[in-house]
């Protein structure tokens, strides 16, 4: 639909880095599991060791899946970006280039107890 306007338009997203105090919003969601309608959205230091995000937030938001408690996090396969990602735990989110709004996925072959059979 087209719009008309008396003066010009300016867009200023509100949702921008500098609004967030030094943190940075990062989203994160585990294909095949359908119990998590979207992805998690975490506000969290670039500092942060990516140890610590999976470890801390991840796994305490995850842990209501029944395949939780079985997730090998050392074989999680990572997508960042919609890209197979292999993080270093030992470093930063900022290290790691996981910037603000990035989407981070991840799977876990053989644990989909929720999407029914065949999904892998």
């Amino acid at each position: 639909m087209a719009v008309t306007s008396t003066r010009d338009y300016v867009g200023v997203p509100a949702d921008v880095v500098s609004h967030y105090h030094g943190n940075q919003l990062v989203y994160v969601s585990w294909d095949h599991h359908l119990m998590f309608a979207a992805p998690f959205i975490l506000c969290v230091s670039p500092d942060m060791l990516l140890a610590d995000l999976v470890h801390g937030p991840i796994a305490q938001l995850v842990q209501a899946d029944p395949d939780a408690a079985r997730i090998d996090w050392p074989r999680v396969e990572w997508l960042k970006r919609g890209q197979p990602f292999r993080p270093d735990f030992s470093r930063s989110l900022a290290e790691n280039d996981i910037t603000h709004k990035d989407q981070l996925r991840f799977r876990t072959p053989g644990l989909n107890s929720l999407c029914g059979n065949g999904v892998s």
